[in-house]
């Protein structure tokens, strides 16, 4: 938050989903005294902006937190005139907090008003050595996903049904509000289509066929997932390669806890012997480095004709950095594939992850094998 006081007048945090109000409010700390929140989805805290205008000029120097801000598109409108006054009166940065759920319409409505006085931020999951620093392991991390409320819950039982019911009020609540012609059951199969299938490579005439729609129509649903943070298209990653490489991208669902509310998986015993256990583990796992990265880095994976594949290649000013396999085997050792890979993309750093289980990092052929743990703190050192 200090970093976006200092760049901008506003900060907008999305996607900002059901259950991460926590999230985002536990940088209150850092605020100055006396900030203003409003919840734009009580009527009594909308009825205070009836005159935006006026209430929001008489609230400087104080930062004004704005939530569910893509209820009221019009404020970003009145958002402009306000911040360039207060700039003229010397309150340059940190006047406005956005928290919103679809970063699609949030940005657009604010790159419409705000260009040159907003910064981003996107919040995502809790991460494993966020979990792990407040007592939570990462397999209880993986089972129930990184909404606060569900990880928190005091039964697997009652984890799974909060996670459930988030999901039907994306179906019944969100979806309508975004994409109003697009059938809500049809959305939900495809979901758990994509649940059964994450990490996988992204065929959309065979979800078509399934549902029986049009491919395009199969890519519209997708986008719309994509831009309520709850799927993540990874492109393939194929420039300055002189092989045949797979140009589809593969599709993750983004939450794990989300991905096994969508398959019915209770508890770990249930994921474990879920044939969707292995490509929910290396969804999990993928998510965590591609957060820890951070926005300098662009994620792909790679994959040749023959068969030669990285689950995730890290991409940094247009060259791949960092190549990263993930097996959920205790005891696993790096393939001929990834080692080819790595000759096919230059590489000379990569890693292959396991789960968490004590061992210090250690090099085999080339290769330096990891726990996720570990290697989320090195990739965020980076």
């Amino acid at each position: 938050m200090e970093r976006l006081r200092s760049n901008a007048a506003v900060a907008l945090i999305g996607p900002r989903q059901i259950g991460k109000t926590t999230m985002a409010l536990d940088v209150a700390d850092t605020w100055p005294e006396g900030a203003v929140y409003l919840d734009l989805e009580r009527p009594a805290d909308r009825r205070r902006l009836d005159d935006a205008d006026s209430y929001l000029r008489a609230q400087a120097p104080r930062l004004v937190v704005l939530d569910e801000v893509h209820r009221m598109p019009d404020i970003f409108e009145i958002l402009r005139g306000v911040i360039d006054d207060n700039r003229r009166s010397g309150v340059t940065s940190g006047q406005f907090l956005l928290l919103g759920s679809a970063s699609l319409d949030l940005g657009r409505m604010s790159a419409e008003s705000l260009a040159g006085r907003i910064a981003y931020l996107d919040l995502t999951g809790i991460a494993v050595d966020e979990a792990a620093a407040a007592g939570v392991g990462a397999d209880d991390l993986w089972v129930r996903g990184g909404y606060p409320l569900s990880l928190a819950a005091a039964t697997d039982e009652l984890s799974l049904q909060w996670r459930s019911d988030l999901v039907r009020s994306y179906l019944e609540r969100d979806v309508p509000m975004f994409a109003p012609r697009i059938p809500t059951e049809t959305l939900r199969r495809l979901w758990t289509m994509l649940a059964h299938h994450s990490g996988r490579l992204l065929n959309a005439s065979d979800l078509a066929r399934a549902l029986g729609v049009s491919g395009p129509t199969v890519d519209r649903y997708i986008d719309l997932l994509v831009d309520l943070g709850l799927v993540r298209r990874l492109p393939s990653w194929r420039a300055n390669v002189a092989k045949r490489v797979t140009k589809a991208p593969k599709v993750l669902v983004r939450d794990s806890g989300l991905l096994h509310a969508l398959l019915e998986l209770v508890d770990l015993d249930a994921v474990l012997s879920h044939p969707a256990a292995g490509a929910s583990y290396e969804t999990f796992v993928m998510e965590n480095l591609i957060d820890a990265a951070g926005p300098g880095f662009q994620a792909h994976h790679y994959r040749t004709a023959s068969g030669v594949e990285v689950d995730l290649v890290l991409v940094r000013g247009g060259r791949p950095e960092v190549a990263i396999e993930v097996k959920r085997s205790r005891a696993p050792t790096p393939g001929a594939g990834l080692r080819r890979a790595m000759d096919d993309l230059g590489l000379d750093t990569a890693y292959l992850v396991h789960p968490d289980d004590g061992r210090e990092a250690y090099r085999s052929s080339g290769v330096t094998v990891t726990g996720v743990s570990e290697l989320v703190a090195r990739l965020r050192e980076l």
